[in-house]
């Protein structure tokens, strides 16, 4: 274990350079939002008002680059110009696309956006001024609350105005008239509209069946006004593509596929596109489509909803994970539903699918027109460019495929492979084909022995350039999280411990790995299991958190290659969901494949499944590489977008309804939200609302980065403050814990660390000397301190949740008593060689106090104390493929124990304990099982973040 710590780049991190220069072509970084001001009125005069920003402060397009190392090439007709391979090392001009005016004639590209009239800064209108406006916001968005309590809200305010003078009104006399103002609201204000079918076929000359008479009505919104209302929307400069790219590697060439503009699908579409010659130097928009049905209730009658999403390719995928406007509620669909008898009608059935597919056609109709000839709209950076629409991925799940496809019931939509022979493979799915098939053989035939229903013709084929069996996109959480992992893997553990032992044998076992899981330490954005796996209905964030704790769980209860099957599933999942893909991580994707279906024969030869292994979820597995190549890093496209979507979109609407013909009222909150975000938007653009610094903070390409932003404490003993802020670049204040010691010797007694006063004193040697080989020795320190609970890591990680800017928070604890029970000493990784790559880099620690001081010269030290691990081996283990540690001890036995900079801190490490085969016993649980094992996993699987860089 190293005996010195490496002093930290930066000993203030709150006032770091971490706010670049938006100006193309300027290297300056700032501290704060007033030097970059400064420097921008001195260094970029601009005639326009720079209050006037069209994005958070900028006053004119944010390209974006590519990382530095990679090398771009654009296509060369939409829109930009080719740039030839020796040139592209040293080119330091990024393509933003051919820009025009508002009647479409071309322009310079230097032309700077058209400026922005003046606006008055008390101009809130329909809003009287910002409390009014903040008020509205806060009522119906964001506490969601209810027009009686609305009602209350503002009697109550009124009266606590009121005076014997007269005093002043509340914002609102009611709901009504909050109400009236948001309908009032001209942005974002894209009224929805209906039409209705019915079916038109042949009917039985008697008993004629009830849905054969009934009419099916279709709510949306004109898809072409939701997308012009997207590519306004100046949020989204800086994270916007204009042309459809290709990613390489400086060094060896090698492709990178990251946001949905970069894979070859859009490059492909715009060359079709490109054959008309009028559609050159238009910029290409991609229309990314997905459905879903949702269940609101069942206690209160099956009420089901339809919805319809539309989302745009040019956007990052950082901006449709986390939905900021980049995804619209388009249009509810109906569900035809019919008596029991008439349910397997093959009549009844081929009308919903038919009834699908003309009302899909007309809700897209709107944009139809546009994807033959340019139209000319703003986009983000305020600049009007000629947009071509062309249909891109359908985000659905496979009964949804299925149905938009034309297949038949458990065939594979990407392939012909036969249902009983996955693993055999087959041709792709194309237009082409299915036509050559549909021409040349009966129904029967085609239903039968190619997995075609000739009865379905899909929506798509009304639009140019299109074919939606190629734009299916992949469904990680249905394909792999809940499907192969959960009804998969985890159901066969079960099979083959009952087969091996028995039922009672298994149970046991069963019961044993559930109180491993249970056990687990807790970890940011980790759920636990108190009770283990055992519970009634799996979600899909419930798989997607067992997952990560579930393989040391098992291991000892079955055979090494169940633990290595699972091992290549988990490294296949975390692969597809990185947010950059390389050529090097499709072959590290298409070795974890290969593993997965060698090891997976081990669930045939011990009987649990003796028909083999063909399984559509699985077989789904072996198209990923060629999608990630079409379409980008899939996590972009996951159903997990939508799926969250139906919470904001379906779900909280239906809650705050009256529950009676609850669509007209999800259809009117929805409406108002969007009103309100346009209308924040707006607000925000002018810089009458504040705007968050995370702004400025371009996501680092696949790179680490970490701020300790802050030390958040709790105002009593035992309860810390998890509040996360948003401002990375602010100076946060900091609160001092409460009833601990205030100097060095009472910390001592409290912690029970004798050392601690000369651990302090070796941290001031080597911090004031970090040069020196033989540091001076400095007498114990025993001064005053200032102890605190928990710090706050910033940093980059766009491959998990995340927000503006793919910026993560995580909270670090170091607390005595949490609510006033056990203790919660979290686990770090601490950067110890800065010489080396991976986890050789880096070493693992407890944390168990976070404190400051004063020295004597006047330098204030941020510090932690921390409790070494020392790795068992300088190589993963090769069962797990997971790095182990144990705790490290000194030369007399007592635990070996540091003081570093918080500087030193790499974001929050997780432990799982290396069980073996012996059952774990009764009292251990999550607050001491650190004390109880001597060898732990760093669990790699703990978030995607970590698995980068503990892999």
């Amino acid at each position: 274990m190293p005996q010195v710590i490496p002093r930290s780049r930066s000993w203030h991190v709150s006032t770091a350079r971490c706010i670049p220069c938006p100006h193309a072509g300027c290297s300056h970084w700032f501290e704060s939002l007033p030097g970059l001001k400064q420097h921008r009125s001195s260094a970029h005069n601009y005639s326009f008002d720079p209050t006037a920003s069209a994005n958070n402060g900028h006053d004119y397009p944010v390209p974006t680059k590519p990382a530095p190392g990679i090398v771009r090439d654009y296509h060369s007709e939409l829109t930009g110009k080719l740039v030839p391979w020796h040139r592209r090392l040293f080119c330091s001009h990024y393509i933003l696309g051919d820009i025009c005016d508002a009647n479409g004639q071309q322009i310079d590209r230097s032309t700077l956006p058209p400026p922005i009239s003046k606006k008055d800064p008390n101009d809130w209108a329909p809003y009287c001024d910002r409390t009014q406006f903040e008020t509205v916001e806060f009522l119906f968005k964001n506490a969601e609350m209810s027009a009686s309590n609305i009602d209350r809200l503002c009697d109550l305010w009124g009266g606590s105005l009121h005076t014997e003078e007269g005093g002043f009104a509340p914002p609102f006399a009611d709901h009504k008239q909050l109400y009236r103002t948001i309908d009032s609201t001209p942005l974002g204000d894209v009224p929805w509209k209906s039409f209705e079918l019915k079916y038109n076929g042949d009917r039985p000359m008697s008993n004629i069946p009830p849905w054969m008479d009934q009419t099916y009505e279709f709510w949306f919104r004109p898809a072409r006004s939701l997308v012009a209302n997207m590519l306004s929307n100046t949020e989204f400069n800086g994270e916007f593509d204009y042309v459809p790219y290709r990613n390489f590697s400086k060094e060896d060439e090698k492709r990178r596929y990251q946001n949905f503009m970069s894979g070859d699908w859009s490059w492909m579409q715009a060359d079709k596109i490109a054959e008309d010659r009028s559609t050159h130097s238009g910029t290409f928009v991609p229309i990314i489509l997905g459905s879903d049905k949702t269940t609101v209730s069942v206690a209160t009658g099956q009420n089901d909803y339809w919805p319809v999403y539309i989302s745009i390719g040019n956007i990052h995928n950082n901006v449709r994970r986390a939905h900021r406007n980049g995804v619209e509620l388009l249009a509810f669909l109906a569900i035809p539903k019919a008596a029991k008898k008439y349910v397997d009608d093959p009549v009844f059935r081929r009308f919903k699918k038919q009834l699908f597919h003309v009302a899909m056609s007309r809700i897209l109709a709107s944009l139809k027109p546009s994807m033959t000839t340019p139209e000319v709209l703003k986009c983000p950076d305020r600049h009007f460019r000629r947009i071509i629409f062309g249909l891109g991925p359908y985000i659905a799940d496979y009964p949804e495929q299925v149905l938009l496809s034309g297949i038949v019931q458990n065939w594979c939509r990407r392939c012909i492979a036969f249902p009983s022979d996955l693993d055999g493979g087959g041709a792709p799915r194309t237009s082409e084909l299915t036509q050559a098939l549909i021409e040349e053989f009966s129904l029967g035939i085609l239903w039968d022995e190619w997995g075609i229903d000739g009865n379905v013709v899909p929506f798509t084929e009304d639009f140019p350039h299109t074919d939606i069996r190629q734009l299916l996109a992949p469904d990680i959480l249905h394909q792999l999280v809940k499907g192969t992992f959960k009804d998969h893997l985890v159901e066969w553990v079960g099979k083959y411990l009952e087969l091996e032992y028995g039922k009672a044998g298994a149970k046991e076992r069963l019961a044993d790995i559930d109180r491993r899981i249970a056990a687990a330490l807790p970890f940011p954005g980790l759920q636990r299991f108190p009770d283990g796996r055992g519970f009634s209905q799996w979600m899909g964030d419930d798989s997607k958190a067992l997952m990560k704790v579930y393989l040391p769980a098992i291991e000892g209860h079955v055979p090494d290659d169940v633990i290595r099957t699972f091992r290549a599933f988990l490294e296949v999942c975390y692969i597809v969901r990185c947010n950059v893909i390389t050529d090097d991580t499709l072959m590290e994707l298409k070795d974890a494949l290969n593993r997965f279906h060698q090891y997976c024969k081990v669930f045939k030869d011990t009987g649990v499944r003796p028909e083999g292994f063909s399984l559509l979820r699985q077989h789904a597995l072996v198209h990923y590489e060629a999608l990630i190549r079409l379409f980008g890093a899939p996590n972009g496209l996951c159903m997990s977008i939508t799926e969250s979507k139906h919470i904001t979109a379906v779900k909280k609407p239906w809650r705050r309804s009256s529950k009676h013909n609850a669509l007209g009222q999800i259809l009117q909150t929805n409406q108002r939200i969007s009103q309100l975000a346009a209308a924040h938007a707006d607000f925000e653009a002018w810089g009458m609302l504040p705007v968050s610094c995370l702004a400025y903070l371009p996501p680092s390409d696949g790179q680490f980065s970490l701020s300790l932003t802050a030390i958040h404490t709790s105002t009593h003993t035992g309860e810390c403050d998890v509040h996360a802020s948003s401002r990375v670049c602010s100076n946060i204040s900091t609160l001092q814990a409460r009833n601990r010691a205030r100097n060095a010797l009472a910390l001592t007694i409290e912690l029970g660390i004798p050392s601690l006063p000369k651990l302090i004193a070796c941290f001031i040697s080597e911090q004031l000397q970090p040069d020196s080989i033989t540091p001076s020795i400095v007498p114990p320190f025993t001064g005053r301190l200032k102890i605190f609970h928990s710090a706050t890591a910033t940093f980059v990680a766009p491959s998990d949740p995340s927000g503006i800017g793919s910026m993560r928070h995580e909270h670090i604890r170091a607390i005595p008593s949490w609510h006033w029970g056990p203790t919660w000493y979290d686990c770090i990784f601490v950067s110890t060689d800065n010489t080396r790559e991976g986890m050789l880099s880096m070493d693992v620690a407890q944390v168990h106090c976070f404190f400051s001081f004063i020295h004597t010269n006047g330098q204030t030290f941020q510090c932690t104390l921390i409790r070494w691990f020392d790795r068992i081996a300088d190589e993963p283990d090769e069962l797990t493929g997971m790095w182990m540690v144990a705790p490290s001890f000194l030369e007399d036995g007592s635990p070996h124990h540091a003081v570093i900079h918080i500087d030193s801190i790499v974001p929050s490490a997780h432990l799982l304990p290396i069980f073996g085969r012996g059952y774990i016993l009764p009292y251990v649980n999550c607050h001491n099982l650190l004390e109880v094992f001597r060898g732990f996993y760093i669990n790699r699987f703990a978030d995607h973040h970590t698995f980068e860089l503990a892999s």
